[in-house]
């Protein structure tokens, strides 16, 4: 069992930041020894955490996104909504959360299932809808909430658009207004 804090966590937040540190430097090719020398870190201690690169840019970019971005409860659907996708397009306006996301972009293998740490996000977005359905409110589905609020700035990311501070309110806001009117069920 991993403590919260400890060893546990500074190596974890050791290696991330040598992560990005590589990427931002342009060394988006970076090995896992040269990743560990970077966190001060020995090799095998990554291999036996992450296992892989591949799961270990998606670690990093998803811890990452979990504590920029975290979904609030505000007591209303709108307000959950909006008060995450601000996170998330804050995140996406730093250059550090551009390189991770373009880095993971890149490693993802069309054949893939989804990994755990993005099927937990999307149970976390669900949580969210499941209490608003619950307080008679219009609810859409999570591949809603992506389609409409997590596409487009990722997009912007992707192809180097900027991404204006209010985007992902905006974007709330267009999925809102697309809902039909009245509670949905749970999807529990």
């Amino acid at each position: 069992m991993t403590r919260p804090g400890g060893r546990s966590a500074r190596v974890r937040d050791a290696v991330h930041d040598a992560v990005v540190e590589l990427l931002a430097a342009g060394e988006i090719d970076a090995a896992i020894p040269k990743i560990a020398e970077r966190a001060g870190v020995n090799p095998t201690s990554v291999y036996r955490r992450w296992g892989s690169r591949d799961h270990l840019l998606l670690d990093a970019a998803v811890t990452r996104l979990r504590a920029t971005s975290p979904i609030p409860d505000t007591g209303s659907l709108r307000g959950d909504l909006s008060g995450w996708a601000e996170g998330v397009e804050r995140s996406m306006r730093d250059r550090h959360g551009q390189i991770l996301l373009r880095a993971l972009v890149a490693t993802l293998r069309p054949d893939e299932k989804p990994l755990e740490y993005l099927q937990a996000r999307g149970e976390d977005l669900q949580e969210v809808l499941d209490k608003a359905a619950a307080r008679g409110e219009a609810v859409p589905t999570v591949d809603e909430v992506l389609d409409f609020v997590l596409a487009p700035l990722y997009l912007r990311v992707l192809f180097r658009r900027p991404i204006e501070p209010g985007t992902g309110e905006k974007l709330v806001e267009r999925l809102l207004t697309a809902l039909p009117a009245g509670p949905a069920p749970s999807a529990a």
